[in-house]
C-alpha cells in the first residue's frame, strides 16, 4: 500500500474551502444531558422535539447578540464623531438578521409566558445546571427538571414541533361567521 503525500493547496483554491464548520460539544448543554438520560420507564427525560426547541432558542439567542459579553466592548469608541449617529447597539449598527433573531427570541419568550421564560433563558441560553438553578431559586431538589420539561413543551408547541394535546382541544377556536344560520346581510343600495 502506497501512502500519499499531503498536497499543498494551489493559490487558486478559495479560502472558504478551508473553513470548517464549528464543532459543537453536546456535553456542555444541560438539555443534551437530559435528552441522554432515561426516566424510570426507560423513556428519555425530554423528547427530541423539546430538545430541538431548546437548541433553537439557544441558537437564536446567541445569534441575536443577547449573550453576556465576557470582554470589554471597543465598539463604543467611534472613529470620528460624524460616523456614528446613535449609541452602539441601539439598532443602527445591527444587521437585519440579528434584529430578526431578537424578534424570534422575544416571540418565543412571550409565548411561554413570564413564569417559564426565566428557566428557559437560564438553562438553554446560559447553560446553567439544574442543581445550581434550584439552589439559587430556593426550589426543592429535582423540581427544576419538571418546570423545565413544562417550559420546553410550551416552547416546542410555539415552534410548531408538537401539536396541542388531543385531550384539551384541537387548537385555537376559529369563528367562521358571526351571524345565525341562514343569516344574509342586507345592503342599502338606495344610498344614505
Amino acid at each position: 500500500m502506497q501512502m500519499r503525500r499531503a498536497t499543498r493547496p494551489s493559490r487558486r483554491t478559495p479560502k472558504s474551502a478551508y473553513v470548517r464548520a464549528p464543532r459543537i460539544n453536546p456535553q456542555e448543554s444541560p438539555l443534551a444531558w437530559l435528552a441522554g438520560r432515561k426516566d424510570k420507564d426507560g423513556r428519555p427525560m425530554i423528547s427530541r422535539e423539546e430538545f430541538d426547541a431548546g437548541e433553537r432558542l439557544r441558537r437564536d439567542y446567541h445569534f441575536a447578540l443577547l449573550a453576556q459579553k465576557v470582554t470589554a466592548s471597543w465598539s463604543a469608541l467611534p472613529c470620528n464623531s460624524a460616523s456614528r449617529r446613535s449609541a452602539p447597539g441601539a439598532g443602527v449598527d445591527l444587521a437585519d438578521n440579528v434584529i430578526a433573531a431578537r424578534e424570534r427570541v422575544n416571540r418565543a419568550l412571550i409565548a411561554v409566558g413570564p413564569e417559564l421564560a426565566g428557566i428557559l433563558i437560564d438553562v438553554c441560553c446560559y447553560l446553567k445546571g439544574l442543581e445550581s438553578l434550584e439552589k439559587s431559586a430556593g426550589w426543592p431538589q429535582r423540581s427544576a427538571k419538571i418546570v423545565l420539561q413544562i417550559a420546553l413543551q410550551a416552547l416546542a408547541r410555539h415552534y410548531g414541533l408538537v401539536g396541542w394535546p388531543a385531550a384539551r382541544h384541537d387548537g385555537p377556536a376559529r369563528v367562521h361567521h358571526w351571524g345565525a344560520p341562514g343569516y344574509r346581510p342586507m345592503a342599502d343600495l338606495a344610498g344614505s
